[in-house]
């Protein structure tokens, strides 16, 4: 079974941008998130992007991790691992 989801994006019927609410903000960022981690655009996408582009995002999202996440958020939301 997998052990991850993006249901978000195949279910989310709202508006899709930024800036009317708070709320429709989070879905968009989610939906996008999701479009964009699809497997057949990253294969395309990921050996069109320079590397620095490359580690821009990856250092986007090392941040807002460690930011926002503990570190057993980070194992089990994250990592989906089974660290104490």
């Amino acid at each position: 079974m997998a052990k991850h989801t993006h249901d978000h994006v195949e279910t989310y019927n709202g508006l899709v941008g930024l800036g009317l609410d708070r709320k429709t903000d989070e879905h968009t960022v989610i939906f996008y998130l999701q479009k964009f981690s699809d497997d057949t655009l990253m294969q395309e996408l990921a050996g069109r992007m320079t590397d620095e582009e490359l580690d821009e995002i990856f250092s986007l999202l090392t941040r807002l991790l460690k930011k926002h996440l503990t570190d057993s958020e980070y194992h089990s939301l994250f990592l989906k691992d089974d660290h104490p």
